[in-house]
């Protein structure tokens, strides 16, 4: 017997998970091989600089995943339940 023509239990919950942050990348730090004071100096600039970069990077994923989780009122990513009906008998 086909499954419309009987009764049949309700269909599940399907629950879908939406993760609209971007993704993190690896944090990539400036080979450092300095051979003079100048070096060193302009070896620091790059590191600090590839540091702040990295930071604003973990920064945005935390507003990103603040605002998700503000949202849902939960400390999960924002999470969509899409409910089928059961049909009328």
């Amino acid at each position: 017997m086909l499954s419309g023509c009987a009764s049949a239990p309700p269909s599940q919950v399907a629950v879908l998970t939406v993760n609209g942050c971007p993704r993190l990348t690896p944090c990539r730090f400036p080979p450092a091989n300095p051979q003079t004071n100048g070096e060193l100096n302009t070896q620091l600039d790059e590191t600090e600089a590839a540091l702040a970069t990295c930071a604003d990077q973990v920064d945005s994923i935390i507003e990103c995943q603040a605002k998700s989780n503000a949202a849902d009122d939960s400390a999960t990513l924002h999470t969509v339940q899409w409910t089928l009906a059961p049909k009328e008998q």
